[in-house]
């Protein structure tokens, strides 16, 4: 090449440290040209599907365009961005820092630096988040439940599934570092289904916190799915879990420390609340499914003139019996002593967002206080016209 140009320069070391496997990154600015708001881009390498791309994050004023191109159009696109309005130009490599810029009379200078940083960057597509449940070969249960292949890696169909995992232990480890992971020692999914979650959390407390002697029980009533999720933690080597047949509200378990339900349709969410208060249980976990118990009464009542305007149309009406049930269900756990919020549970993908219930037991609660709640349940069913709540019927609460 004779008298290169500096911008041929350029382009030929950033050639050179792709083919060399030293480019760390790139970044253009002082951006003068057509595309509105466009102030920087920013270029890095990726991997994408096993072959390597050049990922361009344009920079907007107020948002980031992101493309993937492959190596070859990547680089030209580099050369077009720096011959059309772009200004200055940094290429980091593991051995050099290449500077170009040009002013406004057009006088172009590159000037090479020792270089900032040694060190190569991840090729993880995104920037990979840190997850508490990694995939891998040693996974043997994320297989089975066919979320992964036998190599450890994702299946494509199974992404959503998996960031559900992921999403729902993510809520559940400040409720855990709340009431400590030491007086951690049995703990209960009601209603497990496949065991999706309940082997995700059995992972998390006994290899991510170290839990060797925490019990994780799964109740499910389907006793194909017993025998299934009984056979995969066997395989998994997940000594203290255990998947149990049986219905919810039969379920006997008086040292319970954490009780979990996630989508246990319409009064079976009661059930296991019920079955959590009374046993005493340091943080009761629920995602209702359904509210079937409280919507028949309201169809039943007589509204008053405020409030039919709101109900008279079905949708309204499910879901102001959803808000219902779930709020005189955050009573009741008040009434015994729990902290309660609620949090909105993303399930899946073929699930609408959802309400998550949380409970903490408190050490004690004034008599007066459970007076105000008492007082706050029958107001508020009085004015929907309920006559009782199931979960209410399940404690035997005088009124």
């Amino acid at each position: 090449m004779e008298n290169p140009t500096s911008i041929e320069t350029f382009i030929f070391q950033l050639k050179s440290s792709l083919q060399q496997d030293n480019f760390v990154k790139l970044s253009l600015g002082n951006y003068r040209g057509d595309e509105h708001e466009l102030k920087q881009i920013q270029v890095r390498l990726i991997l994408v599907k096993r072959e390597l791309k050049l990922n361009f994050t344009h920079r907007f004023r107020r948002r980031d365009l992101v493309k993937n191109l492959d190596i070859e159009t990547g680089v030209a696109q580099v050369e077009s961005y720096l011959k059309h309005g772009f200004y200055a130009a940094t290429l980091f490599t593991t051995n050099n820092d290449f500077y170009w810029t040009r002013n406004q009379s057009g006088q172009e200078r590159l000037q090479v630096k020792t270089a900032s940083i040694k060190q190569q960057p991840s090729l993880a597509h995104d920037k990979e988040k840190h997850r508490l449940i990694k995939p891998g070969a040693n996974k043997s249960y994320l297989h089975e439940l066919r979320i992964t292949d036998a190599t450890g890696q994702v299946y494509k169909n199974a992404q959503d599934k998996f960031k559900q995992i992921n999403h729902y232990i993510e809520l559940l480890r400040p409720l855990i570092q709340d009431i400590g992971k030491e007086n951690l020692k049995k703990v209960v999914d009601m209603g497990s289904g496949k065991g999706y979650l309940t082997f995700a959390l059995y992972d998390y407390l006994y290899n991510v916190l170290g839990l060797k002697e925490v019990e994780v029980t799964g109740v499910e009533f389907r006793e194909d799915l017993v025998s299934l999720c009984n056979r995969i933690a066997q395989q998994a080597a997940f000594p203290l879990l255990k998947f149990q047949q049986g219905a919810i509200v039969e379920y006997d378990e008086p040292n319970m420390d954490m009780l979990v339900a996630l989508h246990a349709c319409d009064t079976a969410t009661d059930d296991a609340i019920y079955q959590g208060i009374k046993a005493g249980a340091k943080l009761i976990v629920v995602a209702p499914c359904c509210h079937k118990q409280v919507r028949r009464q309201m169809e039943r009542a007589v509204m008053t003139a405020e409030i039919q305007p709101i109900t008279r149309f079905g949708i309204f009406l499910e879901r102001q019996a959803e808000m219902l049930t779930d709020a005189l269900r955050t009573l009741f756990l008040e009434y015994y002593g729990y902290k309660t919020k609620v949090l909105e549970f993303i399930s899946d993908a073929h699930t609408p967002k959802n309400v998550l219930i949380v409970a903490s037991k408190t050490s004690s609660i004034p008599a007066e206080r459970r007076k105000q709640i008492l007082s706050q349940i029958n107001q508020t069913k009085a004015f929907f016209g309920l006559e009782k709540h199931y979960l209410e019927s399940l404690l035997q609460l005088e009124n």
